[in-house]
């Protein structure tokens, strides 16, 4: 079980003696929730590394268009699918990290490929998710939030080498975890990892759950010292 909450901030030392056996899957049960907030790139590595946060995987949804594609979209929406315990972080927590969070704005009407849209998973969901923007609606005055909410229907996982992008970019950290195809999917280790690397949640965080994670100690040292050098540079494509 991932209780980060409950261990204790590490020294060096402790971090040295750290055994390699990464956390690709966990077994807690889970609720989904599924929002588009422009590229998601950028989505997948803010929600990867939030505490409370199982999985992560991208794709496209809230159309209608059959098998879409990266080149091929047809009507839908690039939108992060996020498998999370309600335990740790609730959907309200998340909304949050929507709201606070687009690449593009939920103002200014783009193309559909990148619009804000919340694609709610249960009837409570859909109630918080429509209050939560009528808060923010009251908060953003007088601008006009066009952040559209519908039912999720099917979700259609981008390609590969969309899934986990920024970790995929340090081939050898990705390799030394056994990372692979299916994974890139479903790995805990990896969703968390594809956040911390370019800062996200910051540096005592991680050191809180490095054990967890099961990392070498080589691998600690790296990613310690991406999330030094980019904690609090925000979130990009």
């Amino acid at each position: 079980m991932v209780a980060t909450e409950h261990i204790k901030k590490r020294t060096a030392e402790e971090l040295e003696n750290i055994p390699q056996q990464p956390l690709h899957q966990v077994d807690i049960p889970f609720e989904k929730a599924t929002f588009g907030m422009g590229c998601f790139w950028g989505c997948d590595s803010l929600f990867g590394a939030t505490k409370g946060v199982l999985r992560t995987r991208v794709g496209y949804a809230g159309g209608t268009t059959e098998c879409p594609v990266y080149k091929n979209m047809g009507d839908h929406t690039e939108v992060i699918e996020i498998d999370y315990d309600p335990k740790k972080i609730s959907y309200n927590d998340l909304l949050d990290l929507f709201w606070n969070n687009h690449e593009y704005g939920f103002t200014t009407r783009i193309k559909r490929q990148y619009m804000s849209l919340i694609l709610y998973h249960t009837e409570e969901q859909r109630q918080i998710a429509e209050a939560s923007r009528a808060e923010e609606q009251i908060k953003r005055a007088p601008e006009q939030i066009i952040t559209e909410i519908a039912v999720a229907g099917k979700f259609y996982p981008a390609e590969n080498y969309h899934q986990k992008y920024r970790l995929q970019g340090h081939s050898d950290l990705a390799k030394g975890i056994g990372l692979t195809p299916d994974l890139l999917h479903s790995s805990h280790v990896a969703a968390r990892l594809n956040g911390y690397l370019i800062g996200v949640s910051g540096l005592e965080q991680f050191d809180e759950e490095a054990e967890v994670l099961g990392l070498s100690k080589d691998q600690v040292q790296y990613v310690r010292e991406y999330v030094i050098e980019n904690q609090g540079g925000g979130i990009f494509c």
